[in-house]
């Protein structure tokens, strides 16, 4: 280790919100890539919306607050709030405009060619002009109330992120009065694109809902003159906030939250950039924003809703293929799941294998006569899910069901509020975990009369109990009965349910306690190895890298002669390849048709390898802030499989970015071989 390097030094860390901006601008690359199916690179140009607007709701919201506080830090590169807003601001300028070139200039005309058209108002036919007018007088104006601005009726508070019009008028009203703006509210219950009639088959021609209220507005003014009409989005404020310290009932304090969060402080304002200057800065004062928070688009305020295109279900063939998920042997086929998984340990790689046996152990549970308890943790499930179904009819039967419900799952506390209570309703009990921690770990426990005694039988994942999900995400979960990993599951279930301390765990490793200090030593002792001359190398993949403890650990087991292989989707604030600190460390990001959500730490151990799966990134929030878990895959045929898989992704040159030093992205290059996927190599191996 060369001891002159300060492992402290700012210049060793990248921002993690920046690093967040370049994962969403690696999402953006994927809407250009013309290797994938078209539909499907329109859903990407979308998930780019999604995430960021995410990242401005709580992100950038964020950062506003410390920069009105007056912080002069936001994390270990050293970076105020004002000079790393600004580098956001002209970063995301610069994603946006890309969107919208890839939306304008790519993506639409090719879309027109197979026969799939967004028409625009010029290009209206008489007939379709007539249908629009119609559509437009019986469907839409009965739900719009637009609102003229004047002393009596000031700028409303607009809903967060909801389609918004600006209309400049002349003329004089029934009252004689003179008002030069209003502003029409689009209800979220209008779809934002209208298909048209009269296509022929296999054809799809749809018209933008901010086409037709442009095009009708004057209806809305009788006897006034439109000047101007420009549509306009504000994004808000949605970071929950919750007094841990005077909160007597979490439940009704969360909400009494989730009102707020659609009317929180303005962070964004976007607006058509057909939208004048004086009507910008009007609106700018009006949500009191920044010109730094403009963003002028050349199309639809929000393109989010472009999604419901991409599932039209006779263009499957511009979809990917669809691919029926494997199921390991030993689960068989409806069969008795406990009696497949006392055999041993089962372990299941999602999407790849089906989730149907997660969703067969609770069910099996609730139904199985010897089945006494059901211990479940949820953090996000759906809002119709057929594991809170099953749990439902096994506290009717009179199972003893004990259910953690995270309802702090960000954008997901409505459904989790929803779920609570109807498991309450059918007798369950059921906990919020534990007040200023989020209970993140991903569990389910059963246990069993067998003959004169009890059996454990547990499940353990990276990833929810969200059959959604389960179908996009990649994850793994591992069915055990193992006696040691089943009692450190009820002790944490214990801790999450009850008062005191219930002593240390056998097997899991967890947050808040042993998680953080075990990674740390799990990585000194691999340095300690490469210090004596041994092998040395760890593999680690996982969502995101931010702990500054864990990075400084990377830094000096690099120093130290060990190997690292980093694997990390989203946000990583290591600096990979600086001279004398990083330059063992490899970080690659992989960018796929299935969001890479598997977190896996695979230690070499000087030939006695150590595999751990879990729910937890390397964050401040996992190890400090959150309940999770991360447990051991013991059996030495799963670990393997594991290692093999991981290797698989190492060698991605299909789907793979790899992180530079100054923080950018390059995307990798099969060269004159031909490209591998990992996913792909996972799907034809482990799928039927």
């Amino acid at each position: 280790m060369t001891d002159d390097i300060d492992l402290k030094r700012p210049d060793l860390y990248i921002n993690r919100e920046l690093s967040l901006l370049e994962f969403n601008g690696r999402v953006l690359a994927q809407a250009l890539d013309a290797r994938l199916p078209l539909l499907e690179r329109l859903r990407f140009l979308c998930i780019f919306s999604t995430n960021l607007d995410e990242f401005f709701e709580i992100r950038v919201a964020r950062l506003q607050e410390l920069q009105a506080l007056g912080s002069a830090q936001a994390g270990p590169d050293q970076l105020g709030p004002t000079e790393l807003l600004a580098a956001i601001g002209a970063r995301v300028h610069e994603q946006v405009d890309i969107q919208y070139r890839i939306l304008n200039d790519t993506l639409l005309p090719a879309l027109a060619e197979q026969g799939i058209r967004f028409v625009a108002r010029a290009e209206w036919t008489p007939a379709q002009a007539t249908w629009v007018q119609e559509f437009f007088e019986h469907e839409l104006a009965p739900m719009l109330s637009p609102l003229g601005l004047d002393p009596a009726h000031p700028f409303p508070k607009v809903l967060n992120k909801s389609l918004n019009f600006i209309v400049a008028l002349s003329g004089t009203d029934a009252f004689g009065r003179r008002s030069g703006n209003a502003v029409v509210q689009a209800p979220r219950s209008l779809p934002r694109i209208i298909p048209l009639p009269h296509t022929e088959a296999g054809q799809h021609q749809f018209v933008f809902l901010s086409s037709v209220i442009h095009a009708h507005v004057g209806q809305l003014f009788p006897g006034m003159q439109v000047k101007g009409c420009y549509q306009f989005r504000v994004t808000r404020n949605s970071d929950l906030f919750v007094d841990e310290e005077e909160v007597d009932d979490l439940l009704r304090a969360v909400e009494g939250e989730l009102q707020s969060r659609r009317y929180g402080d303005a962070v964004r304002l976007e607006v058509a950039d057909t939208c004048p200057q004086t009507m910008t800065d009007y609106l700018l004062a009006q949500v009191g924003l920044e010109p730094i928070d403009l963003f002028r688009v050349n199309g639809p305020v929000n393109l989010n809703r472009l999604l419901a295109v991409c599932d039209l279900p006779d263009r499957s063939d511009l979809r990917f293929a669809p691919f029926t998920p494997g199921l390991p042997v030993p689960l068989g086929r409806g069969g008795n799941i406990f009696a497949a998984i006392a055999k041993g340990d089962v372990l299941l790689h999602h999407p790849f294998e089906s989730f149907l046996p997660v969703v067969e152990f609770v069910q099996q549970a609730a139904s199985d006569p010897d089945v006494l308890a059901i211990k479940q943790t949820l953090y996000r499930t759906g809002e119709a899910s057929v594991i809170v179904d099953a749990l439902v009819a096994a506290a009717r039967a009179g199972k003893e069901v004990t259910v953690v419900v995270e309802l702090r799952a960000r954008f997901d506390e409505e459904a989790n509020i929803a779920l609570a209570n109807r498991l309450q309703e059918a007798g369950a009990h059921v906990v919020y975990g534990v007040v200023g921690y989020k209970t993140h770990a991903k569990m389910s426990l059963v246990v069993r009369r067998e003959g004169r005694g009890l059996r454990h039988y547990a499940h353990l994942g990276t990833g929810n109990y969200h059959l959604r999900t389960a179908r996009l995400y990649t994850d793994y979960g591992l069915f055990t009965c193992d006696k040691a990993i089943t009692g450190d599951i009820v002790r944490v279930f214990l801790q999450l349910t009850s008062l005191g301390s219930v002593g240390a765990l056998e097997r899991l490793l967890e947050s808040p306690f042993t998680l953080h200090e075990a990674m740390l030593a799990k990585i000194e002792r691999e340095a300690q190895h490469a210090a004596a001359g041994r092998p040395a190398r760890l593999v680690i993949k996982l969502n995101a890298l931010v702990e500054p403890r864990i990075i400084q650990a990377l830094y000096a087991a690099a120093q130290a002669g060990v190997d690292i292989e980093l694997l990390v989707r989203g946000m990583c604030a290591v600096r990979p390849g600086v001279p004398g600190v990083s330059e063992r460390i490899r970080v690659r990001s992989i960018i796929g048709r299935f969001l890479e959500h598997t977190r896996v730490f695979y230690f070499h151990n000087d030939g006695a390898p150590e595999v751990y799966c879990g729910s937890a990134d390397w964050a401040e929030r996992n190890f400090f802030r959150r309940v999770e878990v991360a447990f051991p895959i013991s059996d030495a045929t799963l670990r393997q499989r594991v290692i093999d898989e991981l290797a698989l992704y190492q060698a991605d040159t299909a789907q793979a970015w790899e992180l530079q030093t100054d923080g950018s992205y390059r995307r990798l290059e099969a060269g004159d071989t031909p490209p591998v996927s990992a996913q792909q190599a996972l799907m034809e191996r482990l799928a039927d």
